[in-house]
């Protein structure tokens, strides 16, 4: 199943594979389309998969509000006792996050192929 939510500068589009779902993010997380993620990361926290993987690696700009987002989207994914990554590689995710210690607080992977092997 496919879902996809769009804002002119952020895209969110929903892919489930097995009992995992990914939301692939494009565009630019500020705080003015932070929230498009966050609604969209608890509509899949709700749904029956295991685990939810965030996946950054077509993300063009990432804010502090976004990384805000992910740190709630974890613990949000905790209490409903399901798994949770980003995928996140290069400068404007990956680096940016690991910089900040975010990769202390995220199961950050480098790919979506390793982050649905670990998380599956």
């Amino acid at each position: 199943m496919v879902d996809q939510s769009e804002h002119h500068l952020l895209g969110v589009r929903s892919l489930s594979i097995d009992e995992v779902t990914v939301l692939t993010v494009h565009g630019e997380i500020d705080a003015l389309t932070a929230p498009l993620l966050a609604e969209a990361i608890t509509r899949a926290l709700s749904g029956p998969s295991t685990a939810l993987i965030v996946d950054l690696s077509e993300l063009d700009f990432l804010a502090s509000a976004g990384m805000t987002v992910l740190l709630h989207g974890n613990r949000d994914a905790a209490r409903a006792s399901k798994r949770f990554g980003v995928v996140a590689e290069g400068p404007v995710t990956g680096r940016l996050m690991k910089l900040l210690g975010l990769d202390t607080e995220l199961s950050i992977f480098e790919s979506l192929e390793a982050a649905i092997d670990v998380l599956r």
